[in-house]
């Protein structure tokens, strides 16, 4: 019997919505039923929808597939710096629970606007910011982020040299989610250990579904390490942390 996972990080990629060519890429679909199928067994029981560089500010295929998903998923949007107030709140009330800033390859609201609309978005509905970066470029990044309420790092920041920045957001609160082992540039199992040793509170597990760009996709092997490492480090109960219970308390839904 799979461990009980919240899948932290996952795309649907759906062809009868916008989708926007990013760096001459443009995805194959990916559908909410294409995930479901492709999850099976897994133990998923609920996860979080992340908005691509691909998708611009369309929320249309967002607010869909939270439908189709049902409850215990949620989905992470990029918005406009000039979203209205009204807009974010709709969203809260479909499921959509944080912001990204896509700062590795765009199609998001740029670092410019990043603290103004990190705290909007908290202020209105209680949504964190979530980044996709490069860790090695978090030193320039660090004193807006330790001011923002909440803060979530993609993919173990992934690169060895910007670990130790990585690490000091940890100390500050921030999640990270150990997520897209196929496309960092860092042993996955070292980052988790000393994201775990720095706050056992602050590791997430997930898909990355389905794993575009990557230069290998997600396998179920990666599930393993992160299972692997967690029991290592604190047994049954931080596997379930880092499974289930780190990002439920982050996107507000019920401990396992």
């Amino acid at each position: 019997m799979p461990r009980p996972l919240f899948d932290a990080h996952f795309h649907v990629i759906d062809p009868t919505h916008s989708l926007v060519e990013n760096n001459g890429f443009m995805p194959d679909a990916f559908t909410a039923q294409d995930y479901v199928a492709r999850v099976d067994g897994l133990g998923v029981g609920g996860g979080a929808v992340v908005s691509g560089s691909f998708q611009g500010f369309d929320q249309g295929y967002l607010t869909e597939a939270l439908a189709v998903l049902g409850p215990n998923f949620v989905g992470v949007t990029q918005l406009p710096a000039d979203v209205s107030s009204k807009s974010i709140s709709e969203l809260d009330r479909a499921g959509v629970r944080a912001v990204r800033f896509n700062l590795k390859r765009g199609g998001s609201a740029g670092v410019d606007d990043l603290e103004l609309l990190a705290n909007r978005v908290f202020d209105v509905a209680g949504w964190h910011t979530e980044l996709y970066v490069d860790a090695r470029e978090l030193p320039d990044l660090e004193r807006v982020l330790t001011r923002l309420p909440r803060v979530s790092i993609d993919h173990l920041g992934m690169h060895e040299d910007g670990l130790k920045a990585l690490l000091r957001l940890v100390e500050h609160g921030a999640m990270v989610k150990a997520t897209g082992f196929g496309r960092v540039e860092l042993d996955p199992a070292s980052a988790m250990r000393a994201i775990l040793r720095t706050n056992p509170g602050a590791l997430m597990v997930g898909t990355d579904l389905p794993s575009t760009r990557a230069r290998r996709p997600f396998a179920v092997a990666d599930l393993a390490l992160a299972e692997e490492v967690a029991l290592e480090l604190g047994g049954e109960q931080l596997a379930d942390d880092v499974f289930w219970n780190n990002a439920a308390g982050l996107y507000r839904l019920a401990a396992q």
